[in-house]
């Protein structure tokens, strides 16, 4: 969720509003535990880390979002840039410029991004292992393309846009997406302008947060060959300011990352949850987070530090429950 002069101005009314569902002490609740930050990134030259994909050895795949870059990340932190998308001169988007912000990655390593640009630039485009950017999902110009999902088995990518509170689907082979699902629950606020924004498939459904609302949503994807969205559940509420977020196995509990409130708060199947990581870990603006085996990922963009900004990639210890 990049930084913003209109959002900035509305978050302390927003954390103020909302409601933290903390709920009881879980004794089956996932640990997360030895957090140490890995790598950091340069503020300066818009090194902010907003989304992540997993690579087999445990890298991560990292967007900078105003550096317009793909970069992959070990796990000892030694950063390469993987690609540039294409400078904009014209860029006008609701954070100013032009940015990069989801990324998913297919399984032959082929990874797709969103751009946001304000022009005919935006859209999903994708980036073959050792390859070139290339645009491949042309979305209307007023689009903020954020959270980006793979559903392989369908050949689909799902987005979620934050600025039209649409989540759209595109096939994988490119072209113009459709809206797949639309609706208030989606949708922004007067308050904050920042409506659907992370986007995870998992368990034959799409799951989006709302930034604006504090919301954790699933949506129902039907049978083929339409795979139509079904009617939007909101599974959590109170998530102040949350951004992306992550499974942590095969059940539905979720770690999201909560931007402004500087947490990785712990999300069970009930709706209620508590915090996990906290600015003294290290998170600073958390934007998204990824698990894999007992390895959790955090990705913090410092959007909103103007006194110390450390955009930087955070990784901790995780046990899991059954859930």
């Amino acid at each position: 969720m990049p930084r913003h002069p209109r959002l900035v101005a509305v978050a302390t009314a927003t954390a103020a509003l909302a409601l933290i569902a903390a709920g009881p002490a879980a004794g089956g609740d996932p640990t997360v535990s030895d957090p140490r930050v890995v790598a950091h990134f340069d503020f300066a030259a818009g090194e902010n880390a907003e989304n992540i994909a997993l690579e087999p050895d445990g890298s991560a795949d990292i967007t900078f979002s105003f550096a317009r870059q793909v970069a992959r990340v070990t796990k000892e932190g030694d950063t390469t840039i993987l690609a540039t998308l294409p400078e904009v001169p014209d860029a006008q988007t609701p954070v100013g410029g032009a940015v990069v912000l989801g990324i998913a990655r297919a399984h032959d390593g082929t990874l797709y991004v969103n751009y946001a640009t304000g022009t005919a630039e935006t859209g999903v485009w994708r980036i073959a292992p050792g390859g070139e950017p290339e645009q491949i999902g042309f979305f209307p110009a007023d689009a903020f393309p954020n959270g980006l999902a793979l559903d392989e088995k369908c050949g689909t990518l799902y987005t979620a846009d934050s600025w039209l509170g649409t989540v759209w689907s595109l096939p994988v082979t490119g072209g113009t997406p459709t809206a797949w699902a639309t609706g208030a629950a989606l949708e922004p606020t007067e308050q904050l302008p920042f409506g659907a924004n992370g986007l995870k498939v998992h368990h034959g459904a799409v799951w989006v947060s709302n930034t604006a609302k504090a919301t954790l949503l699933r949506i129902p994807i039907g049978p083929g060959p339409d795979y139509a969205a079904g009617p939007i559940e909101t599974r959590a509420t109170g998530l102040t300011s949350i951004d992306d977020f992550a499974f942590t196995g095969h059940g539905d509990t979720v770690l999201a990352a909560l931007n402004t409130d500087n947490k990785l708060e712990l999300v069970r199947p009930d709706g209620t949850h508590k915090t996990v990581l906290t600015r003294a870990d290290g998170l600073d603006n958390p934007t998204s987070a990824a698990v894999r085996a007992k390895t959790v990922y955090v990705n913090s963009a410092a959007y909103f530090n103007t006194l110390d900004p450390d955009p930087n990639l955070l990784l901790a210890r995780i046990s899991k429950n059954k859930h």
